[in-house]
């Protein structure tokens, strides 16, 4: 298995596996999104392949605002991990949660922050099992507003 940086030669690759993790996106939005995150001291995305195929990606940050259980600033963020299925328990997502993190130290980062959904089992499981622990838990709420008054 190797660890590749996103580049254009992969970008296709990686919007594969974004899709996969988020199926409801739009794919034209995520395309831009991931073009500017190539010339940005800000982001970084790394693909896990196995031969010519590519398994697994993680999206890495570094936020500057108010990060949920974090003082410092900047706080490097882990925005998206994904594995294939099939790939799945065989030490890929550990590869590329290093990846991130040695990323994240070489910008002074001393702080990984992440988040999952209350309801995802799987994704508490990983962040656990990887050293992280919980800051908070928070419900958030919208409201539409009366456009009309």
């Amino acid at each position: 298995m190797t660890i590749e940086q996103h580049m254009l030669s992969n970008h296709d690759a990686l919007l594969n596996l974004n899709q996969q993790l988020f199926p409801d996106s739009i794919l034209h939005e995520e395309d831009l999104a991931y073009r500017s995150f190539l010339n940005n001291h800000n982001h970084q995305c790394f693909i896990a392949k196995e031969q010519s195929n590519s398994i697994g990606f993680v999206h890495v940050s570094l936020r500057y605002d108010y990060v949920e259980g974090s003082d410092e600033s900047p706080t490097a963020y882990l925005e998206a991990i994904y594995v294939s299925p099939e790939n799945r328990g065989t030490g890929v997502a550990t590869l590329l949660l290093a990846h991130a993190e040695a990323w994240a130290l070489e910008r002074g980062c001393t702080v990984l922050a992440s988040d999952t959904e209350l309801n995802n089992a799987s994704g508490i499981q990983f962040h656990q099992s990887h050293g992280f622990k919980e800051a908070n838990r928070i419900i958030c709420y919208t409201k539409k507003l009366d456009t009309q008054s």
